[in-house]
């Protein structure tokens, strides 16, 4: 029998229900349907992934559906009781490689005559592999931070960062802003290049302090990269850290492949208040 898979094996339970291991395959865009999985509140069921996932994104109304467990490879979901006739309930889950189809999804619903015990999950593979011109990124949505984890309950917090301006540099930079969400910091800034000096490709940042340790940044410069000569470009350094203080004082200093440095002064991770307010 053949539904979104091939059934691999159909036993009676003791309440009457058939019970079945099957593949099915994830639907690799928003015009195919979602596979039916058939749950039941007296047996769980097992999905295991032929890539790993990441758990913390998996979404399901807690209400009528219980997670029993969930791993890098597999989770296991039981209804809560028997779903109505006509009760459907979505579950998905995001794949941890980011390739599409990016997330797995899943309508649970509860048939009188069969239940899946286990079910093979697997990925569609693309027709025909785009010319990399072709090729077009996911765009992120505003619920990916939430689902990612980079959001908590305590949101973004956001304060403003002085101008600073190094004549010796060459450099300038203005409109800064430092953002801290949960676990991370981010300070965003826009750099002028004056126009005698060379151009610029900010290749290193780093948050140091007098005491402690340092903490080493990812650079991200929007557009292509470089800061022409007489040019602004805006660069982003990110910082991960499951503690970040709020009471020391950081320098932050952004290396560009030249050789020259800016240093932004007297920085301190934002705090969290609740309402948005500083």
């Amino acid at each position: 029998m053949l539904l979104w898979g091939t059934a691999a094996r159909a036993e009676p339970t003791h309440g009457g229900r058939i019970e079945r291991a099957r593949a099915v395959t994830v639907a690799g865009g928003p015009d195919e349907p979602l596979p039916e999985i058939h749950v039941a509140g007296d047996l769980p069921t097992l999905l295991l992934f032929s890539t790993p996932i990441q758990k913390k994104t998996l979404t399901f109304d807690e209400s009528r559906i219980r997670v029993l467990d969930a791993g890098e490879l597999s989770v296991i979901v039981q209804a809560v009781t028997d779903l109505k006739e006509g009760e459907r309930h979505e579950m998905g889950v995001f794949f941890a490689d980011g390739r599409a189809p990016s997330r797995a999804a899943f309508v649970l619903v509860t048939d009188p005559t069969e239940v899946d015990t286990r079910i093979n999950v697997r990925r569609s593979e693309p027709l025909a592999a785009p010319c990399p011109s072709e090729a077009q990124p996911r765009v992120p949505q505003p619920e990916d931070f939430v689902l990612l984890g980079y959001v908590g309950e305590e949101g973004v917090s956001v304060t403003p960062i002085k101008d600073v301006e190094d004549e010796a540099q060459g450099l300038k930079a203005t409109s800064g802003l430092f953002y801290r969400g949960q676990g991370w910091a981010l300070v965003s800034l826009k750099i002028k290049n004056q126009s005698t000096q060379p151009k610029r490709s900010p290749r290193e940042a780093m948050f140091t302090r007098t005491l402690g340790s340092s903490l080493q940044a990812r650079v991200v410069v929007d557009g292509e990269g470089v800061i022409k000569p007489g040019g602004f470009g805006r660069v982003l350094a990110v910082v991960d850290a499951p503690m970040l203080s709020t009471d020391t004082h950081f320098t932050l200093e952004l290396r560009g492949d030249d050789g020259r440095s800016l240093r932004v002064p007297d920085l301190r991770f934002p705090k969290f208040v609740m309402g948005g307010e500083q």
